[in-house]
């Protein structure tokens, strides 16, 4: 392997096949990194033929609640490129309801899909990144995990749970040169977010690749001198 090569980082990116996953996998590659795309589902053929520029391992049929799971994804991730030095968790639900009785089971699956996927896929990285004494770790949280509005009980709590994880993380491992960071997002343009929402004024929502640019200054060597911040990424001026 040459100097180059062995220089190039490795990067899991999980929700690979998601605009946002997406986005920051064709940013990664675009600057020479080798990525370990994680996704439950592949992704569509047109997604995946922009990833031909680059060294990529497509690890799909996984599931991120799963502790096991995500573990084997690690260790094919260390099997194929020798070292694991960033992960970018872009995994996440997003539901909205009013507190009461019947609103119980969407507070299990927002704590399911956004902090406990977080959590398990975190514990998973960090025992390689600890052996390495190096690590890059950056989740997607949201702004209401710092203040709830209506009908977003379930949403804000979960996400709150995301900003602890990572300041909670960054705490621990700052001796080990381990960084956590994580982003929220105002509205992100996306084609979903269109359908949803046909009469909004969309010229401030935050594109997919312009968070994978902020992204991927987190995930570099230079990003080190940021850790434990939950960074807005709201939109252009």
């Amino acid at each position: 392997m040459n100097e180059e090569a062995r220089n190039k980082i490795v990067v899991m990116v999980t929700g690979a096949a998601g605009n946002l996953g997406g986005a920051v996998v064709a940013e990664l590659l675009d600057n020479g990194a080798k990525v370990a795309a994680v996704e439950r589902h592949l992704p569509d053929q047109e997604r995946r033929a922009g990833w031909q520029r680059g060294e990529i391992l497509d690890l799909d049929g996984i599931d991120l609640t799963d502790l096991s799971a995500c573990q084997h994804a690690v260790q094919r991730t260390l099997d194929v490129f020798g070292r694991l030095d960033a992960l970018v968790n872009t995994v996440g639900g997003f539901q909205t309801g009013p507190v009461e009785e019947l609103g119980l089971n969407q507070w299990d699956q927002m704590f399911q899909m956004n902090a406990r996927t977080a959590y398990v896929i975190s514990a998973a990285v960090l025992k390689p990144m600890r052996d390495a004494k190096y690590g890059r770790i950056v989740h997607i949280a949201a702004a209401p995990g710092l203040k709830a509005g209506a009908n977003q009980a379930a949403y804000a709590a979960s996400k709150g749970a995301v900003i602890r994880l990572t300041e909670a993380i960054a705490a621990e491992n700052r001796e080990k040169h381990i960084t956590a960071n994580c982003i929220l997002p105002g509205t992100i343009d996306t084609p979903q977010n269109r359908a949803a929402m046909p009469n909004a004024k969309t010229d401030g929502w935050v594109h997919p690749a312009d968070i994978a640019k902020l992204i991927g200054f987190l995930v570099s060597p230079a990003g080190g001198v940021v850790t434990g911040a939950a960074i807005p990424a709201t939109g252009r001026m």
